[in-house]
Protein backbone atom coordinates (compact mmCIF):
# COMPACT_ATOMS: atom_id res chain seq x y z
CA UNK A 1 0.00 0.00 0.00
CA UNK A 2 2.31 2.76 1.09
CA UNK A 3 3.72 4.16 4.25
CA UNK A 4 1.66 4.25 7.00
CA UNK A 5 1.12 6.92 9.95
CA UNK A 6 -0.62 5.85 13.25
CA UNK A 7 -2.80 7.67 14.89
CA UNK A 8 -0.52 7.95 18.04
CA UNK A 9 1.44 10.42 15.66
CA UNK A 10 -0.34 13.45 16.05
CA UNK A 11 -0.35 17.05 16.97
CA UNK A 12 -2.79 19.63 18.17
CA UNK A 13 -1.83 22.90 15.99
CA UNK A 14 -0.33 23.17 12.52
CA UNK A 15 2.94 24.82 12.93
CA UNK A 16 6.01 25.36 11.11
CA UNK A 17 7.65 24.03 14.41
CA UNK A 18 5.99 20.11 14.65
CA UNK A 19 8.32 17.39 13.85
CA UNK A 20 7.30 15.30 10.76
CA UNK A 21 6.73 11.74 11.40
CA UNK A 22 6.88 10.45 7.92
CA UNK A 23 9.13 11.99 5.16
CA UNK A 24 7.55 10.84 2.00
CA UNK A 25 8.69 11.97 -1.99
CA UNK A 26 5.86 13.79 -4.45
CA UNK A 27 3.70 11.02 -6.02
CA UNK A 28 3.90 9.23 -2.57
CA UNK A 29 0.66 7.09 -1.40
CA UNK A 30 -0.04 7.29 2.50
CA UNK A 31 -2.33 5.94 4.79
CA UNK A 32 -3.24 8.04 7.90
CA UNK A 33 -4.85 6.48 10.78
CA UNK A 34 -6.86 9.07 13.06
CA UNK A 35 -8.76 9.30 15.89
CA UNK A 36 -11.74 11.08 15.93
CA UNK A 37 -12.10 14.94 16.81
CA UNK A 38 -12.66 13.63 20.76
CA UNK A 39 -9.68 11.69 20.83
CA UNK A 40 -11.88 8.27 21.27
CA UNK A 41 -12.87 9.78 24.61
CA UNK A 42 -16.33 9.76 24.42
CA UNK A 43 -17.54 5.88 24.39
CA UNK A 44 -20.60 6.36 26.06
CA UNK A 45 -23.72 8.73 25.72
CA UNK A 46 -23.99 8.94 28.95
CA UNK A 47 -20.59 11.02 28.87
CA UNK A 48 -20.90 14.02 31.03
CA UNK A 49 -19.29 17.52 29.54
CA UNK A 50 -16.97 17.21 32.37
CA UNK A 51 -15.34 14.06 31.95
CA UNK A 52 -13.98 15.11 28.74
CA UNK A 53 -11.00 16.58 28.03
CA UNK A 54 -11.16 19.53 25.95
CA UNK A 55 -7.75 20.07 25.77
CA UNK A 56 -7.53 16.63 23.55
CA UNK A 57 -9.73 18.11 20.98
CA UNK A 58 -9.13 17.85 17.45
CA UNK A 59 -5.98 15.57 16.95
CA UNK A 60 -4.32 15.68 13.39
CA UNK A 61 -1.93 13.16 12.50
CA UNK A 62 0.91 13.53 11.09
CA UNK A 63 2.58 15.97 10.01
CA UNK A 64 3.92 14.46 6.80
CA UNK A 65 6.85 16.03 5.11
CA UNK A 66 6.78 15.96 1.34
CA UNK A 67 10.32 15.99 -0.19
CA UNK A 68 10.44 18.79 -2.58
CA UNK A 69 7.67 21.62 -1.70
CA UNK A 70 8.66 24.83 -0.67
CA UNK A 71 7.25 27.98 -0.07
CA UNK A 72 4.93 29.40 -2.78
CA UNK A 73 4.17 25.89 -4.19
CA UNK A 74 1.17 23.80 -4.44
CA UNK A 75 0.35 20.61 -2.58
CA UNK A 76 -2.26 18.42 -4.11
CA UNK A 77 -3.69 15.63 -2.13
CA UNK A 78 -5.89 13.00 -3.75
CA UNK A 79 -8.10 11.29 -1.25
CA UNK A 80 -8.32 7.40 -2.40
CA UNK A 81 -10.34 6.34 0.33
CA UNK A 82 -11.64 6.77 3.71
CA UNK A 83 -12.22 3.55 5.85
CA UNK A 84 -14.50 4.80 8.99
CA UNK A 85 -14.82 2.60 12.23
CA UNK A 86 -18.21 0.82 12.76
CA UNK A 87 -19.16 3.45 15.22
CA UNK A 88 -19.84 7.10 15.47
CA UNK A 89 -21.33 9.87 17.68
CA UNK A 90 -22.89 13.74 17.51
CA UNK A 91 -22.79 15.88 20.41
CA UNK A 92 -24.03 19.01 21.08
CA UNK A 93 -24.63 21.44 24.19
CA UNK A 94 -24.90 24.66 26.30
CA UNK A 95 -22.86 27.28 24.04
CA UNK A 96 -22.27 24.55 21.41
CA UNK A 97 -23.21 25.29 17.57
CA UNK A 98 -26.63 27.59 16.28
CA UNK A 99 -28.68 26.23 19.00
CA UNK A 100 -26.83 26.13 22.09
CA UNK A 101 -27.90 29.15 23.48
CA UNK A 102 -30.88 27.30 24.09
CA UNK A 103 -29.64 23.82 25.08
CA UNK A 104 -29.48 23.14 28.80
CA UNK A 105 -27.77 19.82 28.64
CA UNK A 106 -24.68 18.50 27.17
CA UNK A 107 -25.66 15.36 24.59
CA UNK A 108 -24.22 12.67 23.27
CA UNK A 109 -25.69 9.88 20.70
CA UNK A 110 -23.91 7.17 19.59
CA UNK A 111 -24.19 6.12 15.83
CA UNK A 112 -23.79 2.92 14.31
CA UNK A 113 -22.78 2.59 11.32
CA UNK A 114 -24.67 -0.23 9.71
CA UNK A 115 -25.04 -1.24 6.16
CA UNK A 116 -23.73 1.55 4.82
CA UNK A 117 -25.66 3.95 6.34
CA UNK A 118 -25.68 5.85 9.81
CA UNK A 119 -28.85 4.98 12.05
CA UNK A 120 -30.07 7.77 13.75
CA UNK A 121 -32.59 5.93 15.37
CA UNK A 122 -35.48 3.16 14.58
CA UNK A 123 -37.05 5.33 12.01
CA UNK A 124 -34.10 7.35 10.53
CA UNK A 125 -30.69 5.36 8.75
CA UNK A 126 -28.79 8.22 6.90
CA UNK A 127 -26.79 7.80 4.12
CA UNK A 128 -22.85 7.75 4.38
CA UNK A 129 -20.63 10.70 3.07
CA UNK A 130 -17.12 10.34 5.04
CA UNK A 131 -15.48 13.35 4.94
CA UNK A 132 -12.67 14.84 6.49
CA UNK A 133 -13.39 17.65 8.48
CA UNK A 134 -9.52 18.92 9.43
CA UNK A 135 -6.51 18.54 7.21
CA UNK A 136 -4.09 20.95 5.97
CA UNK A 137 -0.44 22.40 5.99
CA UNK A 138 1.51 24.35 8.30
CA UNK A 139 0.57 27.91 8.15
CA UNK A 140 3.11 30.75 7.38
CA UNK A 141 3.54 32.15 11.02
CA UNK A 142 2.10 31.31 13.91
CA UNK A 143 0.76 28.41 15.06
CA UNK A 144 -2.84 28.14 14.05
CA UNK A 145 -4.79 25.45 17.01
CA UNK A 146 -6.55 22.76 15.00
CA UNK A 147 -9.96 23.80 15.07
CA UNK A 148 -9.34 27.28 13.31
CA UNK A 149 -9.55 26.99 9.69
CA UNK A 150 -7.68 29.71 7.50
CA UNK A 151 -5.06 30.23 3.92
CA UNK A 152 -3.31 26.52 5.60
CA UNK A 153 -6.71 24.67 5.72
CA UNK A 154 -7.45 23.24 9.12
CA UNK A 155 -10.88 22.68 9.97
CA UNK A 156 -12.63 23.82 6.79
CA UNK A 157 -15.12 20.85 7.58
CA UNK A 158 -16.07 21.11 3.62
CA UNK A 159 -18.82 18.57 2.89
CA UNK A 160 -16.70 18.32 -0.45
CA UNK A 161 -13.25 16.49 0.90
CA UNK A 162 -14.63 12.92 0.45
CA UNK A 163 -13.22 10.15 -1.34
CA UNK A 164 -12.13 10.78 -5.04
CA UNK A 165 -11.74 14.16 -4.59
CA UNK A 166 -8.57 16.11 -4.94
CA UNK A 167 -7.51 19.33 -2.61
CA UNK A 168 -4.66 21.79 -3.45
CA UNK A 169 -3.21 23.83 -0.61
CA UNK A 170 -0.76 26.67 -1.04
CA UNK A 171 2.62 25.57 0.58
CA UNK A 172 3.73 27.79 3.05
CA UNK A 173 6.69 26.19 4.91
CA UNK A 174 9.61 23.55 3.49
CA UNK A 175 7.86 20.08 3.25
CA UNK A 176 4.82 21.27 3.99
CA UNK A 177 4.23 19.32 6.99
CA UNK A 178 0.61 17.77 6.37
CA UNK A 179 -2.12 16.39 8.17
CA UNK A 180 -5.43 15.71 8.75
CA UNK A 181 -7.94 14.07 11.21
CA UNK A 182 -11.75 15.07 12.77
CA UNK A 183 -13.00 12.59 10.20
CA UNK A 184 -17.02 11.89 9.76
CA UNK A 185 -19.40 9.97 8.39
CA UNK A 186 -22.08 12.41 7.69
CA UNK A 187 -22.29 16.32 8.17
CA UNK A 188 -24.98 18.74 7.13
CA UNK A 189 -23.58 21.78 5.69
CA UNK A 190 -22.60 24.75 7.79
CA UNK A 191 -22.39 21.42 10.87
CA UNK A 192 -25.23 23.80 12.94
CA UNK A 193 -24.83 21.56 16.09
CA UNK A 194 -20.84 21.43 16.07
CA UNK A 195 -20.34 18.22 15.44
CA UNK A 196 -21.12 15.85 12.38
CA UNK A 197 -20.83 11.98 13.22
CA UNK A 198 -17.79 11.96 14.59
CA UNK A 199 -15.72 9.04 14.06
CA UNK A 200 -12.35 7.19 13.75
CA UNK A 201 -10.79 5.87 10.86
CA UNK A 202 -8.68 5.60 8.59
CA UNK A 203 -7.57 7.96 5.22
CA UNK A 204 -5.57 6.72 2.27
CA UNK A 205 -4.11 10.03 0.19
CA UNK A 206 -1.55 10.29 -3.19
CA UNK A 207 0.32 13.83 -2.77
CA UNK A 208 2.15 15.42 -5.28
CA UNK A 209 3.86 18.99 -5.28
CA UNK A 210 3.52 21.06 -7.85
CA UNK A 211 5.87 23.80 -8.94
CA UNK A 212 5.26 27.37 -10.86
CA UNK A 213 1.66 28.14 -9.58
CA UNK A 214 0.65 29.84 -6.58
CA UNK A 215 -2.74 30.04 -4.83
CA UNK A 216 -4.13 32.13 -1.60
CA UNK A 217 -6.41 29.50 -0.15
CA UNK A 218 -7.41 25.61 -0.27
CA UNK A 219 -9.34 24.39 -3.64
CA UNK A 220 -11.17 21.19 -3.84
CA UNK A 221 -12.03 19.73 -6.97
CA UNK A 222 -14.06 16.78 -7.78
CA UNK A 223 -16.10 15.46 -10.90
CA UNK A 224 -18.48 17.77 -11.01
CA UNK A 225 -16.42 21.08 -10.60
CA UNK A 226 -14.18 23.17 -8.50
CA UNK A 227 -14.74 24.93 -5.54
CA UNK A 228 -12.09 27.66 -3.48
CA UNK A 229 -12.86 26.71 0.41
CA UNK A 230 -12.27 30.37 2.41
CA UNK A 231 -12.38 31.57 6.03
CA UNK A 232 -12.81 34.77 7.55
CA UNK A 233 -14.44 36.54 10.78
CA UNK A 234 -17.85 35.99 9.22
CA UNK A 235 -19.56 33.85 6.25
CA UNK A 236 -19.91 37.35 4.74
CA UNK A 237 -16.45 38.04 4.02
CA UNK A 238 -15.41 34.62 3.34
CA UNK A 239 -18.49 34.59 0.92
CA UNK A 240 -17.24 37.43 -1.02
CA UNK A 241 -13.61 36.52 -1.15
CA UNK A 242 -13.66 33.02 -2.13
CA UNK A 243 -16.02 34.55 -5.09
CA UNK A 244 -13.20 37.40 -6.34
CA UNK A 245 -10.29 34.79 -5.68
CA UNK A 246 -12.48 32.29 -8.12
CA UNK A 247 -13.14 35.26 -10.86
CA UNK A 248 -9.17 36.15 -10.44
CA UNK A 249 -7.79 32.86 -11.35
CA UNK A 250 -10.16 31.84 -13.94
CA UNK A 251 -10.68 35.10 -15.72
CA UNK A 252 -6.71 35.06 -17.54
CA UNK A 253 -7.48 31.32 -18.76
CA UNK A 254 -10.89 32.77 -20.92
CA UNK A 255 -11.07 35.46 -23.27
CA UNK A 256 -13.89 36.99 -21.19
CA UNK A 257 -14.33 40.46 -20.14
CA UNK A 258 -14.72 40.85 -16.28
CA UNK A 259 -18.20 41.58 -16.42
CA UNK A 260 -18.94 38.66 -18.81
CA UNK A 261 -17.44 35.99 -16.28
CA UNK A 262 -19.18 37.68 -13.26
CA UNK A 263 -22.30 37.51 -15.15
CA UNK A 264 -21.45 33.82 -16.09
CA UNK A 265 -20.56 32.84 -12.89
CA UNK A 266 -24.08 34.59 -11.16
CA UNK A 267 -25.95 32.66 -13.60
CA UNK A 268 -23.75 29.21 -12.79
CA UNK A 269 -21.55 29.24 -9.76
CA UNK A 270 -22.43 28.07 -6.30
CA UNK A 271 -22.07 29.95 -3.06
CA UNK A 272 -21.95 27.36 -0.16
CA UNK A 273 -21.94 27.46 2.91
CA UNK A 274 -19.24 24.59 4.31
CA UNK A 275 -19.64 25.64 8.50
CA UNK A 276 -20.73 28.54 10.86
CA UNK A 277 -19.33 27.44 14.11
CA UNK A 278 -15.50 27.71 14.15
CA UNK A 279 -13.60 30.40 15.54
CA UNK A 280 -13.40 31.38 11.70
CA UNK A 281 -16.89 30.84 9.25
CA UNK A 282 -16.02 29.32 6.11
CA UNK A 283 -17.93 29.09 2.70
CA UNK A 284 -16.70 27.94 -0.74
CA UNK A 285 -17.42 29.19 -4.20
CA UNK A 286 -18.04 26.04 -6.69
CA UNK A 287 -17.49 26.23 -10.44
CA UNK A 288 -18.99 23.36 -12.75
CA UNK A 289 -16.82 21.19 -14.89
CA UNK A 290 -18.15 22.53 -17.82
CA UNK A 291 -17.50 26.29 -17.60
CA UNK A 292 -13.74 24.68 -17.19
CA UNK A 293 -14.15 22.42 -19.96
CA UNK A 294 -15.40 24.58 -22.02
CA UNK A 295 -12.15 26.88 -21.76
CA UNK A 296 -9.79 24.26 -21.95
CA UNK A 297 -8.98 25.11 -18.24
CA UNK A 298 -6.91 22.69 -16.12
CA UNK A 299 -5.88 24.99 -13.16
CA UNK A 300 -3.70 22.55 -12.19
CA UNK A 301 -1.49 20.77 -14.45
Amino acid sequence: MGTAVPKEQFFYAFSKNNEPKQTVASGATVVIETYDCFQNQIQSAETSYNTVDWNQINPATGPVYIEGAQPGDVLKVKIDDIELADQGLLSTGPGLGIMGHRIEDFTVKMIPIKDGKAVFNDRIQLPLNPMIGVIGVAPEGEPVNNGTPGAHGGNMDTTLITTGATLYFPVFQEGALFGLGDLHAAMGDGEIGVSGIEIPGKVTVTFEVIKGKSIPFPFVENSEGIAVIVSKETLDEAAKAAVEIMVDTLLPHTDLTLAELTMLFSAAGQVQVSQIVDPLMTARFFVPKQILEAYGVKLFY
